[in-house]
């Protein structure tokens, strides 16, 4: 089979390109046909496990709503940044050193064959396509190296969707912009303009589609009013507090029922985070009020805190010290408050970093846990189910709770034997050191990701089932089936 290719590009970062594609996957997968995400390069800290190494979140997601097994072809390229002019380079899933330091031009004219290659493979293979863009496609400085956008469109001839945020404002601009910016081959690609996450009467938008269409030749074929509360995790940005759900009624709120006071959770924002998208299950659990947090001030209210992720231990290590947040966090610890480090979180905990590779860098630790961690050069990628023992303090709960996950770190974490002979020993609470905890029990380190994906940590912990991913496709396949126009959908996939 040769598969039909349909392809989101925005006019913007967030303008919605990976949200649309997760719903095409839904969409076309229960037509009954065999569907398969791409986007040849992601430039994201949120990656997942799969067969072959790693993938970008959004792709790992999109998989799954299109009913397919997640595999790196999906994703040939990833970009994980770990400096503002450095980035780690996944290709097919594996760390490559050598494109890791090699100058971003360069990079391109060597990945295209690589990233071709999939693109055909998961062509040949499939009923339809779905690909996703990155940023603009009309960024005329980056053009000339351009292994994302038009280059793939026109590799695979891509019915295209170009799709903007109008609550930005300027949308008829930026498509417009867009769209004169590309050559005439690439326009002919467009087949429709959409305006996401628009508030108000739609009326009012008149006659902008017509006048934009006069224009280019294009029709605007959606209007997708804003929707907070869809239940995708959001693949980079630090989702909106808008969008976390209320306390409903019969959850403490009934009439004549006391409020139950909400669980404040705050997570802590550094510069390199990663695997952010982990904690949408938080939003959608009633009573919890989660934030994000850069400075001390904002944890004053903090029941939970969270170190999650990090790309660069021990460089938002040393940021979170410039803030003042170690303070913070030690004072809120030692008052008995729970804190809980995931991956590069768990390392931060720790007394110490030891980097004699070069991996990550030497620094001390938050002291919070008796461990040490020491980078080494191979890197961990792997799904994990494991059980948590006896667990204390504000993680009772877990004792005896089977989780999965997955594990992506170069660190090894084990317990600081200078400490362990003097009395302060970590306590491990899962084997072969995926979980430490402090002799108090509110200190909590964890290497696996996905803790709060798993029902029997949501149930244990809070006693709630969230809505599951299946139902969050569905109703994101159901969403853009109502607001497109009729037969535009299928009209894309079209002999």
């Amino acid at each position: 089979m040769t598969a039909k290719s349909v392809m989101v590009l925005g006019t913007t970062s967030g303008a919605g390109k990976s949200w649309l594609t997760t719903a095409l996957c839904r969409y076309y997968a229960r037509q009954g046909l065999k569907v398969a995400p791409f986007k040849a390069q992601n430039m994201s800290n949120n990656a997942r496990v799969v067969a072959g190494g790693e993938i970008g979140s959004a792709q790992y997601f999109q998989a799954l709503a299109a009913r397919a097994e997640p595999e790196v072809r999906m994703n040939p390229l990833l970009l994980k940044p770990e400096k503002d002019t450095h980035s780690q380079v996944i290709l097919m899933g594996q760390v490559n050193a050598e494109l890791s330091r090699m100058e971003w031009r360069g990079r391109s004219a060597s990945v295209w064959p690589v990233v071709a290659q999939a693109l055909d493979e998961l062509l040949q293979e499939n009923d339809v396509v779905v690909i996703e863009g990155a940023g603009s496609p009309a960024e005329i400085n980056l053009k000339g190296s351009d292994i994302v956008n038009m280059r793939v469109a026109q590799h695979a001839n891509a019915a295209c969707l170009l799709v903007t945020d109008i609550d930005r404002g300027g949308a008829f601009a930026h498509l417009y912009g867009t769209w004169a910016m590309l050559d005439e081959a690439e326009r002919k690609l467009i087949r429709g303009f959409v305006l996401n996450k628009f508030r108000g009467d739609a009326t009012l938008l008149a006659p902008g589609p017509q006048m934009l269409q006069d224009l280019t030749g294009v029709p605007t074929v959606a209007t997708l009013p804003m929707w907070w509360q869809h239940g995708l995790p959001e693949e980079d940005g630090l989702f909106h507090a808008s969008g976390l759900l209320p306390l409903p009624l019969g959850e403490g709120r009934g009439e004549g029922s006391p409020a139950r006071a909400p669980l404040n959770i705050s997570i802590v924002a550094y510069p390199r985070i990663s695997n952010l998208d982990e904690f949408q299950p938080l939003k959608n659990v009633p009573g919890i009020h989660l934030e994000w947090v850069r400075t001390p001030a904002e944890l004053t209210d903090a029941d939970w805190i969270i170190l999650p992720g990090s790309k660069h231990t021990s460089g938002d290590l040393a940021w979170l010290r410039a803030q003042g947040l170690d303070s913070a966090i030690a004072a809120h610890a030692g008052r008995g408050g729970a804190v809980l480090g995931i991956c590069g979180g768990l390392q931060m905990l720790g007394e110490a970093l030891i980097d004699p590779h070069g991996i990550d860098g030497n620094g001390p630790g938050l002291g919070l846990l008796p461990v040490v961690t020491l980078f080494e050069t191979d890197k961990t990628v792997r799904h994990r189910q494991a059980s948590f023992s006896s667990v204390g303090g504000a993680w009772a709960a877990l004792s005896g709770v089977a989780v999965q996950g997955y594990e992506i770190h170069h660190g090894q974490t084990a317990p600081h034997s200078a400490m362990a002979a003097a009395g302060d020993v970590a306590h491990a609470v899962m084997p072969e050191g995926l979980a430490w905890q402090n002799g108090s029990g509110n200190v909590l380190g964890v290497y696996l990701h996905g803790l709060f994906e798993d029902p029997a940590v949501l149930q244990a912990l809070f006693g709630v089932n969230t809505p599951t991913l299946e139902s969050v496709f569905e109703g994101l396949a159901d969403y853009i089936g109502q607001h497109f126009d009729p037969g535009v959908l299928d009209g894309l996939i079209a002999a």
